[in-house]
């Protein structure tokens, strides 16, 4: 694994003070505080290996956006985002952690400059959508992460309402994606490629199913959650395993996306993909090729079993033996020199002591975390 993230948890408060050097990021992130009790060993080096890859993706050059800002990436702060408070929790932390707190003060800067704001990619170089594209997928990104911040507070902000205003103005009313948001497309599964615009939507119909308050029975959101769940339900049939799942995870918490006939076909379907390690492969959740033409890696990863687990886990499905086998296969696979959990590219064979070569790591790690915190107690 990269040289980068070989050092030790006892040393994290060093990596966030050498770090001091580094653009204007680093500042903020030296707050970073030392838990006041550690759960279990996992958690701690599980915590660790967030933080810093969060670190290094608020400073790396290509996550730079304007007005001081970061690019929210699906392989890194959106996992960060779901699983970093869940540590904190259960490590006793009394604050969030320096990462995590300009992570988060860095997406309600630009909910609140979204007319200022540019979008992470422009129309040109990039393609000739790519604006849009941009637009639609920040704005469910920022909707999904603050409405889990404020669903621990119990109140729902001004400043995720304004997220959510701002996804359903940019919510498609006609066409094909009727229903859904113009997802970013750079040929890269399973987050940016022709399959994401409905992982996009699920994700979308979570934020609204975890948002407190009941959001969910918002007058004024009636019409818009009628265009989603009929979005949802219109291109299901079409939609690879990686798909279903999460909206199997989404149905947990806003009703009516899935018939009792689907949850059910699903559920045997997600079992039948389980390997004899008890572990899942992201490669047997759809139909994948790589760009470089080398084979995927079909043994057992972090990503796809935590995705599996805590699905399972959030329809009340934690105590099948499926689920067992795979919250028993993240406990004995986890990196314990880095704190991660491994996950292979399915675009690319990259190189795996690279910063970019973490990416899937990163998601790894993150959905890991959510499974084994959610496992029934």
């Amino acid at each position: 694994m990269g040289s980068k993230l070989l050092i030790a948890p006892v040393l994290l408060a060093s990596v966030f003070v050498a770090s001091a050097a580094l653009p204007w990021r680093s500042a903020a992130a030296s707050g970073n505080k030392p838990a006041a009790h550690v759960n279990s060993q996992w958690d701690s080096a599980a915590a660790h290996y967030l933080d810093t890859r969060e670190l290094w993706w608020q400073n790396w050059d290509k996550s730079q956006r304007d007005h001081q800002t970061v690019c929210v990436s699906c392989h890194t702060v959106v996992p960060y985002a779901l699983a970093r408070p869940l540590l904190r929790q259960q490590m006793g932390e009394p604050d969030f952690a320096g990462p995590e707190r300009v992570m988060y003060d860095d997406i309600v800067k630009r909910v609140k400059l979204w007319n200022e704001v540019e979008p992470f990619y422009k129309d040109g170089k990039s393609g000739p959508t790519k604006s849009i594209e941009s637009r639609d997928t920040e704005a469910v990104l920022n909707a999904v992460i603050l409405a889990g911040y404020d669903a621990r507070r119990g109140h729902l902000s001004d400043v995720t309402r304004t997220a959510f205003q701002n996804i359903w103005a940019l919510q498609r009313h006609t066409g094909q994606n009727a229903g859904a948001w113009i997802w970013l497309n750079f040929h890269n599964d399973p987050w940016e490629s022709n399959i994401s615009e409905y992982w996009g939507a699920t994700m979308a119909a979570l934020a609204v199913g975890i948002a407190p308050e009941n959001y969910d029975k918002s007058p004024e959101i009636q019409s818009n959650l009628n265009e989603l769940r009929g979005y949802l339900r219109r291109e299901y049939d079409a939609q690879p395993l990686v798909n279903r799942i999460v909206l199997l995870w989404a149905s947990s918490k806003l009703p009516g996306l899935l018939t009792r006939t689907q949850r059910d076909a699903l559920l045997q379907q997600i079992a039948s993909r389980q390997r004899p390690d008890g572990g899942w492969s992201a490669s047997d959740f759809g139909s994948f090729e790589r760009h470089d033409h080398t084979p995927e890696v079909t043994k057992s990863d972090g990503y796809a079993t935590g995705l599996a687990v805590y699905a399972l886990e959030e329809i009340g499905k934690g105590k099948l033996p499926e689920a067992r086998r795979g919250r028993a296969w993240l406990l004995a696979n986890q990196n314990p020199s880095e704190g991660d959990w491994q996950a292979w590219s399915l675009n690319k064979d990259h190189d795996p002591a690279s910063d970019t070569g973490h990416f899937m790591d990163d998601a790894a790690t993150g959905y890991a975390v959510l499974a084994l915190e959610g496992a029934p107690k």
